[in-house]
C-alpha cells in the first residue's frame, strides 16, 4: 500500500501524532492517529521521533514525513508537558530553527553542529532552483554594486618581506 502524506499534526490529549494521507490506489484521504507512548518532559525529541519513524506499524505511513518535522512535533508536545502554552512552544521551536549568521559554529559540540547543518541543508534544498522549475535560468551573471570603498584585510596586504 503506497501512501502520500498530506498533513502532519499533533494532539495533546491523549498525546499523539496525527497524519492525514492519501492512498495512491484509491485516491482516498484518510487519517492515522499514532499514539506517543513513554514520552515525558525529560525525553529526547530526536530519539522519540526516530523511534516513531522506524516503528514497523507506522513506517509505511511516515515515509513522506521528514524526521525534522517529527522532531518539531515532539518538541511541541514536550513544551506542552512542561506547562508552556502553544505560542511559547512554537516560538521556542522557531528560535531553534533559525540560524544566527554571527554565531561561531566552531564553538558548538558535534550534536549541535550536526543539527545546524541539517537546518542549513533543508533551507538550501527549499530555496534551490531546479532545472524543472518554471523560473529556472541557466548561467545567471550578477554584478554587485560597489557603492562603498572596499575594506582591505591584513592578510592580503603586501609586506615588505619577499620570500
Amino acid at each position: 500500500m503506497a501512501c502520500v502524506a498530506k498533513k502532519c499534526g499533533i494532539r495533546f490529549k491523549p498525546p499523539s501524532i496525527i497524519l492525514i494521507y492519501e492512498e495512491k490506489d484509491k485516491e482516498k484521504t484518510r487519517q492515522r492517529v499514532m499514539p506517543v507512548r513513554n514520552f515525558s518532559k525529560f525525553s529526547d525529541c530526536s530519539i522519540a521521533a526516530e523511534q516513531l519513524k522506524n516503528n514497523p506499524r507506522h513506517k509505511a505511513y511516515l515515509e513522506g514525513v521528514s524526521l525534522r518535522q517529527l522532531e518539531k512535533l515532539h518538541s511541541l508536545l514536550k513544551g506542552h508537558l512542561r506547562g508552556e502554552s502553544l505560542a511559547e512552544s512554537l516560538e521556542k521551536v522557531q528560535r531553534e530553527e533559525t540560524i544566527d549568521p554571527e554565531e561561531d559554529m566552531n564553538k558548538l559540540d558535534d550534536k549541535e553542529l550536526a543539527k545546524r547543518k541539517s537546518i542549513m541543508d533543508e533551507l538550501f534544498e527549499k530555496n534551490r532552483k531546479k532545472k524543472d522549475d518554471p523560473d529556472f535560468i541557466y548561467d545567471v551573471e550578477v554584478e554587485f554594486p560597489q557603492d562603498e570603498q572596499l575594506e582591505s584585510c591584513g592578510w592580503d596586504v603586501e609586506s615588505g618581506e619577499e620570500v
